[in-house]
């Protein structure tokens, strides 16, 4: 090989060298997918009003503290969608420890103000206790606020409160998730705003599965039938105990699905179970004792107790004294 060949080839050695400690250096760090804990503070660039906070002393100072919600770094996905963009591009790559202050344009944060997305609507559409300016109301399925009333009309604004305001986000990076269960109740928590009692744990499933047909024994003018067996699998399973927050959530209620499909591509998870438990506390009797077992009720305490129970008194108790009279002829 001559010196001028030797050359070249050690030329292109270092080339994929050099690209392959590129390749690497990009994808070191926090990355998409990651679950971390941000301590964070944004505020509006030109008035400087708070947007939202983790810390409780800016709580404080700002008069947020008598919200009755809790001052504390917060556990967030890298990549889905829970930060504003020009954040994550700030943090992915980075460490933790790392802090930084990023300014997002109106645009890319809530929006630039629409001057269409004001508008004047009938009062009539606007419940009575909101027909005064400042008022937040949902008409035709969006959420406005009240500027006006005159006479039978109303001027509402449905731009996003803070939609033309250039946002400043100072964050700092406090940690990094790696349990599974945590990330799980941090998901809930960012999608619902509460803590669920919950468990992981590898079930054993039976399912059907397709069995590939004996090409020797099959004829071969005939399409072979589907076959199936039952096979044991192993099924990674988030448990959720349901309480009464949960079931009378209206997200939950409404994005159920979802919710729980992103949880199980996020945590790679087969299955999401609901359970709720029901120990009949607080119920009051049942019916036996509310009817005081029948045996020597009189008819008195037998009305009462169906009217409690919201039933036809009246239509029962004859029904009763008639089933008697058919027994004693």
């Amino acid at each position: 090989m001559s010196d001028e060949a030797e050359a070249d080839e050690a030329e292109q050695a270092d080339d994929v060298a050099d690209s392959e400690e590129t390749a690497e250096s990009e994808q070191s760090g926090l990355q998409a997918g990651d679950f971390v804990e941000l301590d964070y503070t944004a505020r509006t660039v030109e008035e400087g009003t708070i947007v939202d906070t983790t810390r409780p002393e800016v709580a404080e100072e700002e008069g947020l503290d008598e919200e009755g919600r809790e001052f504390e770094p917060r556990t967030l996905v890298l990549g889905e969608g829970f930060l504003f963009e020009a954040v994550e591009d700030d943090i992915i790559g980075g460490e933790v420890g790392q802090s930084d202050t990023v300014e997002i344009a109106a645009e890319e944060a809530f929006g630039e103000f629409d001057e269409d997305d004001v508008r004047t609507v009938s009062v009539n559409k606007i419940p009575e206790d909101d027909q005064y300016p400042g008022a937040q109301v949902q008409i035709d399925g969006q959420q406005g606020r009240v500027e006006t009333l005159v006479g039978g009309r109303a001027r509402v604004d449905f731009n996003h409160p803070l939609a033309g305001e250039d946002i400043e986000y100072d964050y700092e990076v406090v940690g990094q998730v790696a349990d599974q269960l945590e990330q799980a109740r941090s998901l809930f928590d960012m999608y619902l705003g509460m803590e669920l009692e919950m468990w992981i744990q590898t079930d054993e499933v039976e399912e059907e599965e397709l069995v590939q047909p004996d090409e020797e024994e099959s004829d071969e003018d005939e399409e072979p039938e589907p076959e199936t067996e039952v096979v044991e699998v192993e099924k990674e399973t988030l448990y959720i105990e349901a309480n009464p927050q949960l079931s009378m959530n209206q997200q939950w209620m409404m994005q159920k699905q979802q919710i729980c499909q992103q949880v199980t591509d996020l945590l790679g998870l087969d299955r999401v179970i609901i359970q709720e438990i029901i120990d009949g506390s607080g119920m009051g009797m049942g019916m036996g004792g509310m009817m005081g077992g029948m045996g020597g009720a009189g008819e008195g305490d037998i009305e009462e107790a169906l009217e409690d129970a919201d039933v036809d008194a009246d239509e029962i108790m004859e029904e009763i004294e008639g089933a008697a009279e058919d027994a004693n002829e």
